[in-house]
């Protein structure tokens, strides 16, 4: 997916990557998605006060790219809160995501060069295929891109049945770049070069949760949430650790570490 030439190519030896299923969502979680998005809003309200202290922001950029068939009007609600913590917050602003067409990688490879150079490194979080494609803008910009959170974002696919989104994505395919030019599986490439947290949640409905982790490392880490796939940029412990992310110094990462009093809203890891 590589439009435009990588900032620097990094040299860096692969790891092993966790082993990933290949089978679909339960049948179950995938057809509750609806009721369980609608919760997740409600658990938002619930809980803004709660929210209120969540760590504070130091002003860096941070663009946040929605997911597969959603735009800018998905995000509103997470973009709120990041900037209500002090983000300089900026949509994708590229319309639709209808998966990787020219408008779309171009448009993202020149949305992190422009805010990067007016601001500074860019945080990037992205839901779903809004991950995957905030995954290659880290690739791509290593110097431009501070790190990288993903929500649901199956970017270690190993099989289409992993997610049920192919056929919207398959339908869209006619508009795509040519496939020579989408990036070669998670598996055969090395650790993305910027620090990287991967949430997901075994309840996701869309995709399959295993495709949405790696191998934990020095700087990339996968932390599991109890949620809907549709409701990621809703629910109170997602948005807990974006912040918590997002707030750590330049220069600096740690893996993330549930809050005393919060251990009930975070499943034990996989």
């Amino acid at each position: 997916m590589s439009a435009v030439p990588p900032d620097e190519v990094f040299d860096v030896p692969p790891v092993p990557l966790h082993v990933v299923r290949s089978s679909a969502p339960s049948l179950f979680w995938y057809l509750t998605e609806p009721t369980r998005c609608a919760l997740d809003v409600g658990e938002f309200v619930a809980t803004r006060s709660m929210l209120r202290g969540a760590p504070a922001g130091d002003g860096h950029p941070v663009l946040v790219f929605p997911g597969l068939g959603a735009a800018d009007s998905s995000t509103v609600m997470l973009r709120r809160f990041l900037s209500g913590l002090g983000y300089r917050v900026n949509p994708w602003g590229l319309g639709r995501n209808i998966g990787p067409t020219r408008r779309a990688v171009d448009g993202m490879h020149a949305l992190v060069k422009k805010v990067s150079s007016e601001h500074g490194p860019v945080s990037i979080v992205g839901w779903s295929l809004g991950g995957i494609f905030a995954r290659e803008m880290g690739r791509d910009h290593p110097h431009r891109v501070r790190q990288v959170i993903t929500m649901g974002s199956p970017y270690n696919m190993s099989d289409p049945v992993q997610s049920r989104a192919m056929p919207a994505f398959s339908l869209f395919s006619r508009l795509h770049i040519p496939k020579d030019e989408f990036p070669p599986p998670e598996s055969t490439r090395p650790p993305i070069p910027v620090p990287a947290t991967s949430i997901y949640s075994r309840t996701d409905g869309i995709v399959s949760w295993e495709s949405c982790v790696e191998e934990p490392g020095p700087r990339r880490e996968n932390v599991q949430v109890a949620s809907s796939h549709l409701g990621y940029g809703f629910n109170a412990s997602v948005l807990w650790v974006v912040a918590d992310r997002l707030a750590q110094p330049e220069g600096t990462w740690t893996p993330f570490a549930v809050p005393p009093g919060m251990a009930r809203m975070y499943p034990r890891a996989a």
